[in-house]
């Protein structure tokens, strides 16, 4: 059983809760390494379509990276401080198709907003709060807020917060373009479900080929040439049972039965 998160599958969802509370949700080179493999699993299970993450209690998301763990010399030299797919498992996972949404409540600062960043999907509730803050202690954004905020609101909104460290509430970050709905605290999971339940709704192939070629068309500001560009996982919705499912479901006026192949 995981030490540092709890894990949580209801059908094709699964939901991953941070759970260090005590230290609202930050996160240690154990903790780092615990949701990596976590989302190993997520990315390797066939059964398993969309994936929530959110943090245990009301105060924070994540706080980001456990400083206070990093001062006390935890960590001896050369064991692992940060797994292959990066903060939480997930700032630097480029291979997962699959949707994943962040639950935020209360506080997603440093690398837990970068957690949140490197989601396709931010749900809020009306207590969250999201900063940038490494300038402010010295340090800097480095598991792709720098390059994740720029992409999603625009480079002049995106250096008001990383160059002043600011806090922006949730309903700033709706504005902004970073946050997809914002509800009250007790109606976040089941609004993050409710979008889960939405996506898988859909093909399962269709849902990854249209994040694979969204996210990878952005490597390619010419717009030719990223629409001729070779994506796999359209390649693999073609030649599927589901893109013979859609259409037949359609003209026989029923639900669709998706398998995932």
């Amino acid at each position: 059983m995981p030490e540092y998160c709890k894990v949580e599958k209801d059908g094709r969802i699964l939901t991953v809760t941070i759970n260090r509370p005590e230290v609202m949700n930050s996160l240690h080179p154990m903790a780092n390494v615990e949701l990596g493999e976590v989302f190993d699993d997520f990315v390797a299970d066939k059964d398993l379509w969309v994936a929530i993450i959110t943090g245990a209690g009301d105060r924070a998301f994540s706080a980001g990276n456990d400083l206070k763990f990093q001062a006390s010399g935890g960590m001896k030299e050369g064991e692992i401080t940060m797994p292959e797919h990066g903060f939480g498992g997930l700032t630097a996972r480029w291979d997962n198709d699959k949707p994943v949404i962040a639950a935020v409540n209360g506080v997603a600062m440093g690398g837990g907003f970068e957690i949140a960043l490197a989601c396709d999907l931010i749900i809020a509730s009306d207590n969250a709060t999201f900063a940038l803050p490494e300038p402010r202690v010295g340090l800097a954004a480095l598991a792709g807020g720098m390059q994740r905020l720029p992409r999603q609101i625009g480079m002049k909104h995106a250096m008001g917060m990383m160059l002043t460290g600011r806090r922006v509430s949730a309903q700033e970050g709706h504005e902004l373009g970073f946050v997809n709905e914002v509800v009250a605290p007790d109606e976040l999971l089941p609004a993050a479900r409710r979008w889960a339940e939405q996506i898988c709704e859909c093909s399962p192939l269709s849902v990854r080929a249209t994040k694979q070629v969204a996210m990878r068309s952005l490597d390619n500001a010419d717009l030719k040439a990223s629409m001729e560009a070779h994506y796999p996982a359209v390649g693999t919705l073609f030649k599927s049972k589901d893109f013979v499912e859609g259409p037949l479901a359609f003209a026989q006026k029923r639900k669709p039965a998706w398998q995932g192949e």
